[in-house]
C-alpha cells in the first residue's frame, strides 16, 4: 500500500492526491496523507475541535496516551493552596515555527485573549476563575485563581498562541489563523482551500524531531469517500463510519482500531426557541421514547453503547441518577399527563397544535444523520411528529433542536461546567438551571474526590429531572490505517469527534 513519492502536491490537490505512505528510500520524504474534514480556519483559542491542533500547537500542559496531565511547554509547576496560585517553569529552548522565541508573554496574551469577553472564545469558561496573571521572567509564569479549579492543570493543555504575531489582530477574523504558527511538531507548508493542508516537520521541536517528514490533511468532507479513498490508496489514515470501517476489517494492507471515546450524541434542545419555553415539561417523553440500544445496534453496528448520562465514561459517573431508559408507554403517559390529546393524524395535539418538532442535524457526517433519522422515527411511534433537516450551517438561535455531540476523556469539569452552566460558553442550547449550576461548580472548586464525587451525582441527579438534551448514545472512534504506520496508541480513550490519536504522533513512522 505504500507508494513513493518525488513531489508531493506539485500539481492541484483538486486532480488528484496519490502520494501516500512513502518512505525515506532514495532521498524521498517519509508522507501520511490523513483523511481530514474541512477547516475554515485553525484557531485552537476560540474553538475547541480540531484535530490538527495537536501537531501544530503546545499548552502549557498535555494529556499522555492514559489522558493524564503531564509536562508540555512547562516543565514543572507548583500550586500554592494558600494563594490559590498555580507557578509554571517553562521550557528554555522553545522556539515558534518563524524562529522567533517563545516566552512566558506568549502565554499570558494567549489566555487573556481567551478571558476577554469581546472576543467571545467558547473556551472562555475554562479560565473564568482566573484573577491575575503574572509574568514573572520569561520562563516562569503564575496565575492567581479567585477559587480552585480542579481542572485547571487540564485545560493548560490549551495552544499557546504567538503574541508577535497576533497582538492588536482581531482574534476571531485575522488572517493568521488561516496560516498559523505554532511550537508543535509539525508546522504548515501550504493550505490549499476545500483540498488540502500540507504540514512538514519542525526539525527543532524542542522534545524531539518527528520520524514522519510530512503530513497532508487531505480534505474530503462525506464519509463514505474517505472509505473509497482509504481503498484507493489515495489515504494512510482515517476515521471512518461503522458501516464503512468494517469492510477493512481482516483484509492485507490495512490495520483497524475501534477506539473507546467520551463522545456522546444527543437531542439538544433550544430554549431560546419559543416552543421549549411551552413546551418544556414534555421533553421527558422525548426520552423515553428513544430506543438507544436500538439504535447502538442498527447505526452503529454495536460500535457505541447506549448513553444516559454526560458523564458516563468519567470516574464520576452517578448510575442512580434517572435513565430514560426505552419505555413508549411511559413516554405517551408523560404526554397525556400534560394534556396532550392524540389526534386523528396519529399525532399527539396540544392547545390545539400539534406535538413535534424540528430536529437538524449537520451535512457531511452521515452517522449524525442516521442517528437524527432512527430517533425521529421512535419519537413518531409514540406520537410526536419529529423532522429531520440538513441545514447547511446550524442556527442556534433559532433551530428548534440539533443533533448534538460532546464528551470529554479529561476531568469531569470540562464538557459539563461550560455545556450547562448558565450563560457559559459552550452552552448552545441556552439551557440554565440554578441547581444544575450549584453542583457544577461545587465539583470544580474541590479536590477532594469525595466531595467531586457527590456533587457531580447530583449535578446528574438534577440535569436528569430536567434534560437539557435527550441523550442517545457514545459512538466509538473507527479509525482504519496503513498496516505500515506504526506508533497509534490504540488503549487511548478519545474525545469528541474521536479526536486525539495524534497526542504522540512526532513518535509515529512508516515500517519498512
Amino acid at each position: 500500500m505504500k507508494k513513493y513519492v518525488a513531489v508531493l502536491l506539485a500539481f492541484a490537490m483538486a486532480i488528484s492526491l496519490s502520494a501516500c505512505g512513502s518512505t525515506q528510500d532514495g532521498g524521498q520524504p517519509q508522507t501520511l496523507v490523513y483523511g481530514s474534514g474541512d477547516y475554515t480556519r485553525i484557531n485552537p483559542a476560540m474553538d475547541e475541535h480540531g484535530e490538527i491542533n495537536l501537531l501544530l500547537f503546545n499548552g502549557l500542559t498535555a494529556h499522555n496516551g492514559k489522558n493524564e496531565v503531564v509536562p508540555g511547554l512547562a516543565e514543572r509547576w507548583e500550586f500554592d493552596a494558600g494563594t490559590c496560585t498555580y507557578t509554571f517553569d517553562l521550557a528554555r529552548d522553545v522556539f515558534w515555527h518563524d524562529g522567533e522565541k517563545f516566552t512566558a508573554d506568549d502565554v499570558k496574551f494567549t489566555i487573556e485573549a481567551i478571558m476577554d469577553p469581546e472576543n467571545g472564545s467558547e473556551n472562555a469558561p475554562n479560565f473564568e476563575d482566573v484573577q491575575e496573571i503574572t509574568v514573572i521572567d520569561d520562563a516562569s509564569i503564575s496565575f492567581r485563581l479567585a477559587a480552585p479549579n480542579a481542572a485547571f492543570l487540564d485545560y493548560m493543555t490549551m495552544a499557546v498562541l504567538p503574541e508577535h504575531l497576533l497582538a492588536g489582530e482581531d482574534m476571531q477574523e485575522s488572517a493568521f489563523f488561516r496560516n498559523p504558527v505554532g511550537t508543535g511538531p509539525y508546522q504548515i507548508k501550504q493550505w490549499d482551500a476545500g483540498q488540502s493542508i500540507t504540514l512538514v516537520k519542525n526539525k527543532r521541536y524542542f522534545k524531539g524531531e518527528p520520524e514522519i517528514d510530512q503530513i497532508v490533511f487531505k480534505i474530503v468532507t462525506d464519509d463514505h469517500a474517505k472509505a473509497l479513498q482509504m481503498e484507493s490508496g489515495e489515504l494512510d489514515l482515517a476515521l471512518l463510519a461503522p458501516k464503512d470501517a468494517q469492510t477493512f476489517a481482516g483484509r492485507g494492507g490495512y490495520q483497524c482500531f475501534t477506539m473507546k471515546t467520551s463522545d456522546y450524541r444527543g437531542i439538544l434542545f433550544n430554549f431560546a426557541n419559543p416552543y421549549w419555553k411551552k413546551n418544556r415539561d414534555l421533553i421527558p417523553a422525548v426520552c423515553y421514547a428513544i430506543d438507544r440500544e436500538a439504535i447502538v445496534d442498527a447505526v452503529l453496528l454495536g460500535r457505541g453503547a447506549a448513553a444516559y448520562s454526560p458523564l458516563q465514561r468519567n470516574p464520576y459517573y452517578y448510575e442512580k441518577a434517572e435513565h430514560y431508559d426505552y419505555n413508549p408507554k411511559k413516554a405517551k403517559q408523560v404526554l397525556e399527563a400534560a394534556g396532550c390529546t392524540m389526534g386523528s393524524n396519529g399525532f399527539y395535539e396540544r392547545d390545539g397544535q400539534t406535538v413535534g418538532f424540528v430536529l437538524s442535524v449537520g451535512a457531511g457526517d452521515q452517522v449524525r444523520v442516521d442517528l437524527a433519522q432512527a430517533a425521529a422515527q421512535q419519537l413518531k411511534e409514540v406520537g410526536i411528529d419529529c423532522t429531520v433537516e440538513i441545514p447547511v450551517q446550524p442556527d442556534w438561535a433559532g433551530q428548534m433542536a440539533y443533533l448534538i455531540g460532546w464528551g470529554s476523556p479529561f476531568d469531569a469539569d470540562d464538557h459539563t461546567y461550560k455545556v450547562f452552566g448558565t450563560n457559559k460558553g459552550a452552552n448552545y442550547s441556552s439551557y440554565s438551571n440554578p441547581q444544575v449550576d450549584r453542583y457544577l461548580t461545587k465539583a470544580r472548586q474541590s479536590d477532594d474526590p469525595n466531595v467531586r464525587a457527590k456533587a457531580y451525582a447530583q449535578f446528574q441527579i438534577e440535569l436528569a429531572k430536567d434534560p437539557a438534551f435527550a441523550l442517545i448514545c457514545y459512538v466509538d472512534a473507527d479509525y482504519v490505517a496503513d498496516a505500515a504506520l506504526q506508533g497509534i496508541c490504540a488503549d487511548t480513550v478519545m474525545g469528541h469527534h474521536g479526536v486525539g490519536i495524534f497526542w504522540n504522533v512526532a513518535e509515529w513512522t512508516f515500517s519498512e
